[in-house]
């Protein structure tokens, strides 16, 4: 593959990580006005956002073995058009007051956004190998980047009461014309995988991962850190427009900061972990978020909590990918270490929503998010798993002074070549539903 090639190839995915971060924006920002047009409760509403998590689940669990089966290029353009489909179809549930609908809609942007997502991982993966340069922390702050823009679109439409669904029709046509330009530039067959058996004899022998203590305090972490991010993507407009009592767009707005401040941290994050190493920057997360979570929570200052809303999401931005990286380092066997904390994650994605809706309409959504403040709080004394990386003889020698070659500063003792090896067990030993511990 020529140069220009390998370049067109990398635009092309940082646009499909852009796309989903539109589109899960635009649904975000327009919740308060879905949720009265539909004259649903909160907890109406948490059971309607479990369709979406629970899509997001099959996309996740089926994208190994179709990415395995036919690679990652069909994979993509399944993925990216049931998001065009499922912005269409949540438009016109809203237009026509249909909550099953809605939640059918969701349940189609789930699948798309879980099953694209791993795929474009891979192929990002690949154009590592090919590069010898990192990409994937680049893709993800893509779709940061994405939610920005389209949170900052969300909050315009919002305040000139733009009907949320020609909103999401749009949405949906911007989509279609990304597919369509830049599918052409992925190419076909990456992540085919060869015979299952050289696969299965591949895997080394041992006890079962989930007897591994440390990597089930990673775990932890990434449960506590999904359910932060993820309860801020499901509920912060509402929280702030009805914890307190701000206007729609005004929270719209406190949403675009959510996504501005994950932005920021995923592109600075390399930054910091070079300089002070996982389990700092794990650890500096947690406190993070768990501070903005505090102030959101018990503040009574409008103004307070939308500013505490950006430690909120500078806390949230590292903590998932960090720790992710943190099971794959963990010991042997990659794929059921990482399968297995990416599930917990996803259980978080999964189980929140419907939790926080049904506590927030019992109690309130401000208290709901208590729970989620413990969860973040509890990620700071156990932070130190994401820290040592398991050593082999190789990497001791590599680690020695004399044998260490010169070049970037080290990554908690993983220096960019390691990176991109990692890249490359992880087109390798992508996850499927038969992985999963």
């Amino acid at each position: 593959m020529t140069d220009r090639a390998v370049r067109r190839r990398r635009h092309a995915l940082f646009l499909f990580f852009f796309l989903p971060g539109i589109a899960m924006s635009s649904w975000v920002t327009r919740t308060p006005d879905i949720r009265d047009r539909l004259g649903v409760s909160t907890g109406q509403m948490g059971l309607i956002l479990f369709g979406l998590s629970v899509g997001s689940m099959c996309g996740i669990l089926c994208s190994g073995r179709l990415v395995s089966r036919f690679g990652t290029r069909p994979v993509i353009a399944l993925g990216t058009l049931l998001v065009v489909v499922s912005m269409a179809v949540i438009g016109v549930g809203c237009a026509v007051r249909s909550a099953p609908l809605v939640t059918a809609g969701l349940w189609v942007f789930g699948a798309g956004m879980g099953s694209g997502e791993v795929a474009v991982n891979v192929d990002g993966a690949d154009v590592e190998r090919l590069t010898g340069s990192a990409v994937l922390p680049t893709l993800h702050g893509c779709f940061s980047l994405g939610t920005v823009v389209g949170g900052l679109a969300g909050m315009a439409a919002t305040a000139v009461a733009f009907p949320a669904s020609w909103h999401l029709a749009v949405v949906a046509v911007i989509a279609a014309g990304i597919l369509v330009h830049a599918l052409r530039a992925v190419p076909a067959g990456t992540g085919i995988r060869a015979a299952s058996g050289d696969r299965d004899a591949a895997r080394p022998s041992g006890p079962p991962v989930r007897k591994d203590r440390r990597l089930l305090l990673i775990g932890a972490i990434v449960l506590a850190m999904a359910l932060a991010e993820g309860a801020a993507n499901d509920w912060l407009p509402l929280l702030m427009v009805d914890g307190h009592g701000l206007g729609a767009a005004a929270g719209s707005l406190v949403y675009v900061g959510f996504a501005a401040a994950m932005t920021l941290g995923r592109f600075s994050g390399s930054y910091f972990l070079d300089r002070f190493g996982r389990a700092a920057v794990v650890r500096a997360s947690a406190v993070s978020g768990a501070a903005g979570l505090l102030l959101v929570v018990f503040s009574d200052n409008a103004v307070v909590a939308a500013a505490a809303v950006l430690f909120w999401g500078l806390g949230a931005s590292l903590g998932f990918p960090v720790a992710l990286s943190a099971a794959g380092d963990s010991g042997p066997d990659r794929t059921a270490r990482v399968g297995l904390v990416a599930t917990i994650g996803y259980v978080a994605f999964l189980v929140g929503p419907p939790a926080l809706g049904f506590l927030g309409d019992h109690y309130g959504l401000r208290s709901a998010m208590t729970v989620v403040l413990v969860f973040v709080a509890s990620a700071v004394l156990i932070a130190p798993a994401a820290g040592t990386r398991v050593r082999t003889p190789a990497a001791a020698r590599a680690g020695s002074p004399r044998a260490r070659p010169s070049g970037p500063p080290r990554t908690d003792g993983t220096d960019r070549a390691e990176h991109a090896e990692h890249a490359r067990h992880m087109d390798q030993h992508l996850p499927e539903t038969g992985d999963l511990p």
